[in-house]
């Protein structure tokens, strides 16, 4: 080799590293940049600090957002004493559509053409988040299994009391009378049908897509007049005085809205009432996280207020809208605590990463609600209007 081709062949190979280099020194900077907007500081002494581990951290989040940021902590990149606070800064100067938006360019075309959430796609969230462990949900859940928001408004002390003061609510907006036909959408593991059917004598139909849930709630709800189907809420039959749908609808789809709201206005009484409670989205988008969706909600997204009132619009009449996502915060940093409890024990079967990934989830979670990015709803929806008016509960 010629000293000219010796030196040529130096540039060109010292040109990838040149670039590299260059590369991560600006996603370092953006990264300093848009974390010191939000009040965090790298390796400083707030909780809510950032600690890195590997300097690759920055270039992986500038390219692939959420998903980078996610899979970086579960590699062990990063660490932070109080995640859901980090999450919640971030959220605030809406640091998720300012990094990474390109590797939800496919999940959202893949979103927008095709509807994931139909035949044997309505049971991939039972098989991907539901059933990966009922040891795991007694752990980190409440003594009944109720996997939603919790109503601590009335001053309850504990989870249990306040998932009991939740189930409660449901059934005073519901004015639950002895001997009434309920229709439980995604039933999960059958606490709510195993209350109601206790404390208010009612008739509960529970169904989920998912095997596990479904199993553990023919179990609880042995001796009751409860019917737990493992089936999805477009096969059921029958005529239902009250219909109650509680943390699935965030698995429906966009796609599959009004579905849901025909389907439920076909199986309910001219006289009826139905109890919608789930997660909702400040704006309407038809996408989802892309880290929640690779590997905690497969299939999901959140409703806005938009799309919600066109589905039901012309199906039923909205009699009451109530919003108690701050709630969720409390919720979720019960179930953490418990998951941190319980992890001793839990370990062995699930391994490192999963727990990073889980304590994640749950701690992400909770900074989204705290943000107000997220919400929670429940609204009630009558057939033809409740006559005399609706009266509403809180």
């Amino acid at each position: 080799m010629t000293e000219r081709e010796l030196a040529s062949h130096t540039t060109v190979s010292s040109t990838p590293s040149t670039t590299s280099r260059i590369l991560h020194r600006f996603a370092h900077d953006y990264a300093v940049q848009l974390l010191n907007t939000a009040g965090i500081t790298i390796n400083g002494s707030q909780p809510w600090d950032i600690r890195v581990h590997d300097e690759r951290l920055y270039l992986r989040c500038l390219l692939h957002g959420s998903l980078g940021l996610g899979e970086a902590y579960m590699d062990g990149w990063w660490d932070c004493d109080a995640i859901d606070e980090f999450i919640c800064r971030l959220l605030q100067i809406q640091a998720p559509v300012q990094v990474g938006w390109l590797v939800n360019l496919p999940l959202w075309i893949d979103i927008r053409w095709r509807n994931r959430q139909r035949g044997k796609g309505a049971f991939v969230i039972g098989q991907c988040h539901y059933d990966i462990g009922n040891d795991l949900y007694a752990a980190m859940l409440d003594r009944r299994m109720i996997y939603s928001c919790a109503y601590w408004d009335g001053g309850a002390r504990t989870l249990d009391e306040a998932q009991e003061a939740k189930l409660d609510l449901i059934a005073r907006k519901l004015d639950l009378q002895p001997g009434m036909r309920v229709l439980d959408i995604g039933c999960g593991w059958g606490g709510t049908a195993q209350y109601l059917a206790e404390r208010y004598g009612v008739h509960v139909v529970g169904i989920t897509v998912s095997k596990e849930q479904a199993e553990l709630a023919r179990d609880r709800c042995r001796g009751l007049p409860v019917d737990i189907r493992l089936e999805d809420y477009r096969q059921t039959t029958g005529v239902f005085d009250r219909i109650i749908s509680v943390g699935m609808f965030e698995h429906v789809g966009y796609r599959n809205y009004r579905t849901f709201m025909r389907t439920a206005r076909r199986l309910l009484a001219d006289d009826g009432l139905l109890l919608l409670h789930t997660i909702g989205s400040n704006v309407a988008y038809q996408g989802r996280d892309a880290w929640i969706e690779r590997y905690i909600f497969p299939n999901s997204m959140l409703p806005s207020p938009r799309l919600l009132t066109a589905a039901f619009e012309g199906l039923f009449v909205l009699e009451d809208w109530h919003n108690f996502g701050v709630n969720y915060v409390a919720t979720l940093k019960a179930w953490h605590t418990n998951f941190e409890q319980a992890w001793p024990r839990l370990a062995q079967r699930y391994g490192e990463r999963f727990y990073r990934m889980w304590r994640l989830y749950l701690l992400m979670s909770a900074g989204s609600f705290m943000a107000r990015a997220s919400q929670l709803w429940q609204l009630v929806l009558s057939p033809r209007g409740v006559r005399g008016g609706y009266r509403s509960v809180r």
